[in-house]
């Protein structure tokens, strides 16, 4: 299949056209090299890039910070979140397990739904409404 270049768009004011060309002129290259390096340096940082006149880079260098920021996190915080991302996990798990279980006996509800209900309407018939008497009660 090979390897092939693809298109990327940049869209830029005319002003910062401006100052890109001719940045381009000094370093006595196109325009689009310029776009390139940009673009490699990019991908070779993981996105991780700033753009600074050369000025501010020799201050910046300078200094003790770094781009991207780097700091340091306990080796407990980083425990309870490994901790919390498996319990995360389990609890996935358990809730698919238990729509799977919940999916089964509405499955095996639907198949034995034809005969299991009995309304008590049915039940009476035709019969007229009777008052029902339990052992032997004298009229009152």
């Amino acid at each position: 299949m090979g390897n092939k270049n693809k298109t990327i768009s940049f869209r830029v004011s005319q002003e910062k056209f401006e100052t890109l060309r001719d940045i381009a002129e000094e370093r006595d290259i196109s325009l689009s090299a310029v776009f390139r390096d940009y673009v490699d340096m990019l991908v070779a940082h993981d996105g991780q890039v700033k753009v600074v006149p050369e000025h501010e880079l020799n201050e910046e260098q300078s200094d003790s910070q770094s781009f991207p920021p780097k700091i340091e996190v306990p080796k407990s915080f980083v425990r309870e979140h490994e901790r919390l991302e498996l319990e995360a996990d389990h609890l996935r798990e358990q809730l698919e397990e238990y729509k799977r279980y919940a999916t089964e006996l509405r499955q095996r509800l639907d198949e034995n739904d034809q005969e299991d209900v009995v309304l008590l309407d049915e039940l009476d018939g035709d019969e007229e409404d009777k008052p029902y008497r339990i052992g032997d009660f004298e009229d009152l």
